[in-house]
Protein backbone atom coordinates (compact mmCIF):
# COMPACT_ATOMS: atom_id res chain seq x y z
CA UNK A 1 0.00 0.00 0.00
CA UNK A 2 0.79 3.45 -0.73
CA UNK A 3 1.19 5.74 1.69
CA UNK A 4 1.18 10.11 2.41
CA UNK A 5 0.47 12.43 5.43
CA UNK A 6 -1.09 15.50 6.21
CA UNK A 7 0.35 16.99 9.27
CA UNK A 8 0.61 20.51 10.67
CA UNK A 9 -0.72 21.76 14.40
CA UNK A 10 -3.60 21.70 16.10
CA UNK A 11 -6.26 23.83 13.90
CA UNK A 12 -4.27 24.31 10.64
CA UNK A 13 -6.90 22.88 8.45
CA UNK A 14 -5.41 18.85 8.69
CA UNK A 15 -8.74 17.13 9.33
CA UNK A 16 -10.51 19.40 6.62
CA UNK A 17 -7.80 18.61 3.99
CA UNK A 18 -7.99 15.02 4.71
CA UNK A 19 -11.78 14.64 3.67
CA UNK A 20 -11.27 17.14 0.83
CA UNK A 21 -8.15 14.89 -0.43
CA UNK A 22 -10.44 11.21 0.53
CA UNK A 23 -12.93 12.86 -1.89
CA UNK A 24 -11.32 13.80 -4.60
CA UNK A 25 -8.78 11.11 -5.05
CA UNK A 26 -11.81 8.45 -4.39
CA UNK A 27 -14.08 10.17 -7.14
CA UNK A 28 -10.75 9.38 -9.53
CA UNK A 29 -11.72 5.66 -8.51
CA UNK A 30 -8.83 5.06 -6.51
CA UNK A 31 -9.17 3.14 -3.04
CA UNK A 32 -8.63 5.07 0.13
CA UNK A 33 -8.37 4.33 3.86
CA UNK A 34 -7.10 6.53 6.34
CA UNK A 35 -5.72 6.78 9.76
CA UNK A 36 -5.64 9.25 12.24
CA UNK A 37 -3.82 9.78 15.69
CA UNK A 38 -5.11 11.01 18.74
CA UNK A 39 -3.12 12.50 21.40
CA UNK A 40 -6.08 12.14 23.74
CA UNK A 41 -7.93 9.63 24.99
CA UNK A 42 -11.26 8.54 22.65
CA UNK A 43 -14.02 6.30 22.47
CA UNK A 44 -16.16 5.22 19.58
CA UNK A 45 -18.69 3.04 21.68
CA UNK A 46 -21.02 4.57 24.36
CA UNK A 47 -21.56 3.17 28.24
CA UNK A 48 -24.52 1.17 28.37
CA UNK A 49 -24.37 -0.43 24.86
CA UNK A 50 -23.36 -4.49 24.50
CA UNK A 51 -20.25 -3.92 23.27
CA UNK A 52 -18.91 -1.02 25.72
CA UNK A 53 -19.92 -3.58 28.46
CA UNK A 54 -17.96 -6.39 26.86
CA UNK A 55 -14.80 -3.92 26.94
CA UNK A 56 -15.12 -2.69 30.30
CA UNK A 57 -16.10 -6.41 32.12
CA UNK A 58 -12.32 -7.08 30.11
CA UNK A 59 -12.02 -8.20 26.41
CA UNK A 60 -9.04 -7.19 24.42
CA UNK A 61 -11.03 -7.11 21.16
CA UNK A 62 -14.36 -6.47 20.48
CA UNK A 63 -16.00 -6.71 16.91
CA UNK A 64 -19.13 -4.97 16.32
CA UNK A 65 -20.69 -5.85 13.15
CA UNK A 66 -24.17 -5.42 11.09
CA UNK A 67 -24.80 -5.76 7.43
CA UNK A 68 -23.57 -1.94 6.54
CA UNK A 69 -19.65 -1.76 8.53
CA UNK A 70 -17.89 -3.48 11.17
CA UNK A 71 -15.47 -1.71 13.57
CA UNK A 72 -13.03 -3.66 16.01
CA UNK A 73 -12.43 -2.21 19.54
CA UNK A 74 -8.56 -3.17 21.02
CA UNK A 75 -7.85 -2.30 24.44
CA UNK A 76 -3.95 -1.41 24.78
CA UNK A 77 -4.64 -1.24 28.43
CA UNK A 78 -1.39 -0.56 29.96
CA UNK A 79 0.84 -1.39 26.44
CA UNK A 80 2.73 0.76 24.50
CA UNK A 81 0.94 2.53 21.86
CA UNK A 82 1.18 0.96 18.65
CA UNK A 83 2.92 1.71 15.93
CA UNK A 84 2.08 3.35 12.74
CA UNK A 85 3.37 -0.12 10.87
CA UNK A 86 1.80 -2.19 13.20
CA UNK A 87 -1.50 -0.24 12.51
CA UNK A 88 -1.14 -0.10 8.89
CA UNK A 89 -0.83 -4.22 9.10
CA UNK A 90 -4.15 -4.31 10.08
CA UNK A 91 -6.24 -2.60 7.39
CA UNK A 92 -7.01 -4.20 4.03
CA UNK A 93 -5.40 -3.09 0.52
CA UNK A 94 -6.07 -0.38 -0.95
CA UNK A 95 -4.42 2.18 -3.12
CA UNK A 96 -3.70 5.10 -0.84
CA UNK A 97 -3.32 5.37 2.84
CA UNK A 98 -3.72 9.05 4.21
CA UNK A 99 -2.54 9.67 7.35
CA UNK A 100 -3.42 12.59 9.76
CA UNK A 101 -1.21 13.19 12.48
CA UNK A 102 1.55 11.13 12.98
CA UNK A 103 4.38 13.87 12.36
CA UNK A 104 6.83 12.32 14.36
CA UNK A 105 6.87 9.44 11.69
CA UNK A 106 8.70 9.02 8.75
CA UNK A 107 6.38 9.03 5.73
CA UNK A 108 6.06 11.42 3.27
CA UNK A 109 3.60 14.46 4.09
CA UNK A 110 2.19 17.58 3.06
CA UNK A 111 2.13 19.95 6.29
CA UNK A 112 -1.33 21.90 6.42
CA UNK A 113 -0.87 25.88 7.91
CA UNK A 114 -3.03 28.42 8.93
CA UNK A 115 -1.38 31.68 9.65
CA UNK A 116 -4.00 32.64 12.35
CA UNK A 117 -2.94 29.74 14.70
CA UNK A 118 0.18 31.69 15.16
CA UNK A 119 2.53 28.36 14.85
CA UNK A 120 5.33 28.18 13.31
CA UNK A 121 5.97 25.93 9.87
CA UNK A 122 7.43 22.36 10.98
CA UNK A 123 8.75 21.95 7.11
CA UNK A 124 11.72 23.63 7.09
CA UNK A 125 13.56 21.52 9.85
CA UNK A 126 11.26 18.58 8.69
CA UNK A 127 12.51 16.70 5.20
CA UNK A 128 9.89 14.18 5.29
CA UNK A 129 7.26 17.00 4.68
CA UNK A 130 7.39 17.34 0.73
CA UNK A 131 4.67 20.12 0.17
CA UNK A 132 2.68 22.68 2.22
CA UNK A 133 -0.49 23.79 1.99
CA UNK A 134 -1.33 26.82 3.51
CA UNK A 135 -3.79 29.96 3.53
CA UNK A 136 -0.96 32.43 2.70
CA UNK A 137 1.95 32.58 0.12
CA UNK A 138 5.47 30.99 1.39
CA UNK A 139 8.60 31.38 0.39
CA UNK A 140 10.03 27.71 0.74
CA UNK A 141 12.27 25.00 -0.67
CA UNK A 142 9.26 22.76 -1.52
CA UNK A 143 6.23 23.30 -3.16
CA UNK A 144 3.28 25.49 -1.63
CA UNK A 145 -0.16 25.01 -2.69
CA UNK A 146 -3.41 27.01 -1.37
CA UNK A 147 -5.02 25.66 1.31
CA UNK A 148 -8.38 25.01 -0.90
CA UNK A 149 -6.24 23.97 -3.72
CA UNK A 150 -7.43 20.32 -2.95
CA UNK A 151 -6.71 18.91 -6.80
CA UNK A 152 -3.69 20.20 -7.17
CA UNK A 153 -2.81 18.71 -3.81
CA UNK A 154 -4.06 15.22 -4.72
CA UNK A 155 -2.00 15.58 -8.16
CA UNK A 156 1.17 16.25 -6.51
CA UNK A 157 0.69 13.18 -3.98
CA UNK A 158 -0.63 10.92 -6.51
CA UNK A 159 2.61 11.73 -8.53
CA UNK A 160 4.55 11.45 -5.00
CA UNK A 161 3.23 8.17 -4.87
CA UNK A 162 3.57 7.12 -8.46
CA UNK A 163 -0.86 6.76 -9.08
Amino acid sequence: MRLYGVTGWKNAGKTGLMERLVADITARGLSVSTVKHAHHSFDVDHPGKDSHRHRVAGASEVLLASRKRFALMHEVRDAEEPTLDALLAKLAPVDLVLVEGYKRDRHPKVEAHRAETGHALIAPCDPTIRAVASDIALDLDRPVFDLNNTAGIADFILAEVGL
